[in-house]
């Protein structure tokens, strides 16, 4: 007791104080929870809406993609904005932005307008995904970061988890509208808690803005999430699709060398000299992936593979997003005491018998088995989240933390949604290759365990780099 009184005492403090870091945090956490829940809050409802708006599923997964390449493109610009704008006026403008592109997706007439909605959201994500980091690392002293990241991770983790559970609960009782009109009041809420209580944490040194490095950044992070979208109707040997896989892979090199030899980069690619930054980022990395992939699978797995109605698979996908919100909300506290090394290793670890399981399921497999291996990955997810990325953030100082922070974030949803997309060609090539007919559930489980092996590959690599991690070099 005196010891923790004597380390609370003694050890470094916030690099900005802020008389309630909590309060100050909660307008950023509600918009952050809602632009993540958004990310998956639709893959329930795409089966149902390619009927409605009579798209393909290479098409309807631009309701997903495209949300994240807006968010993969905004965010790159995050550190600079930061230098231009207050914390306040870029957390509001996005809780806002968010509103308005959450009302335009409600009254969508058609999927291209649903699609401009949620790339208007996308927007908003990408603004407060960075500073949600970036301020937490500022305002909360170093001793209690571990449970504010945990916090954050719970945001991170949770979110995308419940998505399916109460998309299908509204999907059961109401349209497929009413998921984006019961977003308006929680932001509505955010922007209030973010006008009160947010202090401006950021000096605005308004630097050369570099016109070029934006361009290749929009170019390159952009054209590869829309290769590898492409990819899902037109396939991979595609020329179009390699075209533009080729000539954004080009681009992005051209932007982080740029970025290096730069007096004023938009993106500090810097960072990544850091041996602990480049660890956890990775492994955030390897992470969400792992999660988005699963949950992009899941929903549809339950809907064409199991024949579940979608009000009940809103149900099914619960008691996950409960264990989900569990292990988030716990897994900084465990940081603190045990280090990022121990739990990694054993997340992943879940993570991989969880998918294993799943790969076991046939068409016919039991409910509460389906229910078991999702739990079983929802505990092994967001146990390494949290304590990675806290990992990864630590290895870095005041000045470059909000680099790091947008690196890791910008790549977590490049990332993200280009492993959504993996898994959706994936999920194609299986239902082809089964011997069962094209559209009976058979074939389409045969496709989800195709779509399967890619996060199962994820973690297994996760698993080996966790053995990396040196928990006593952590400093800054």
């Amino acid at each position: 007791m005196s010891e923790s009184s004597v380390n609370k005492t003694t050890a470094p403090q916030a690099a900005v104080p802020v008389e309630h870091p909590m309060l100050a945090m909660m307008g950023m956490l509600i918009g952050g929870f809602v632009g993540m829940l958004s990310e998956t809050s639709l893959n329930i409802a795409l089966p149902s809406l390619m009927v409605k708006l009579n798209v393909s599923v290479g098409t309807i997964q631009w309701l997903v993609t495209g949300y994240m390449l807006i968010i993969g493109i905004v965010l790159p610009l995050s550190s600079l904005l930061t230098k231009w704008f207050s914390t306040r006026q870029l957390i509001i403008f996005g809780l806002f932005d968010f509103i308005v592109g959450a009302i335009i997706s409600a009254l969508a007439p058609n999927f291209a307008i649903l699609l401009i909605g949620r790339m208007i959201q996308g927007i908003a994500t990408g603004l407060v995904l960075p500073l949600m980091f970036t301020v937490a690392t500022l305002i909360f002293p170093p001793y209690k970061l571990g449970t504010a990241m945990g916090l954050i991770g719970l945001v991170i983790m949770f979110a995308p988890a419940i998505g399916p559970t109460l998309s299908g609960i509204v999907l059961g009782v109401l349209s497929w509208r009413w998921i984006f009109w019961l977003f308006v009041p929680f932001l509505a809420v955010g922007a209030f808690f973010a006008i009160k209580y947010l202090p401006n944490v950021n000096k605005l040194t308004k630097p050369k803005i570099d016109i070029f490095s934006i361009l290749l950044s929009t170019i390159g992070f952009g054209g590869l999430v829309t290769a590898v979208s492409m990819a899902s109707n037109y396939g991979w040997g595609s020329a179009v699709v390699l075209t533009i896989l080729v000539v954004s892979l080009l681009v992005l090199a051209a932007y982080i060398y740029r970025q290096l030899h730069v007096d004023a980069p938009i993106l500090n690619f810097r960072v990544f000299e850091r041996p602990n930054f480049r660890i956890g980022a990775v492994l955030v990395m390897l992470d969400f992936e792992i999660i988005l992939s699963s949950m992009y699978l899941l929903p549809m797995f339950w809907q064409n593979g199991l024949a579940i109605a979608v009000a009940l698979t809103g149900v099914v996908m619960l008691p996950g997003g409960v264990v989900n919100a569990l292990f988030s909300a716990i897994s900084g506290r465990i940081y603190d005491r045990f280090g990022a090394r121990l739990l990694a290793v054993l997340g992943f670890l879940i993570v991989i018998i969880g998918v294993v399981m799943l790969l076991f399921t046939t068409s016919h497999s039991a409910v509460w088995y389906v229910i078991l291996a999702h739990i079983v990955i929802m505990i092994g997810a967001p146990l390494a989240m949290s304590p990675t990325q806290t990992f990864g953030l630590n290895a870095l100082d005041a000045h470059t933390a909000g680099d790091g922070s947008t690196i890791m974030n910008t790549f977590q949803q490049i990332i993200g949604a280009i492993s959504t997309a993996v898994a959706t060609s994936l999920l194609g090539l299986g239902q082809h290759a089964s011997s069962a007919p094209l559209n009976s559930q058979d074939a389409f489980t045969n496709g989800v365990h195709f779509g399967l092996y890619f996060p199962l590959i994820l973690a297994i690599i996760a698993f080996l780099i966790s053995f990396a991690i040196n928990d006593k070099s952590e400093s800054k």
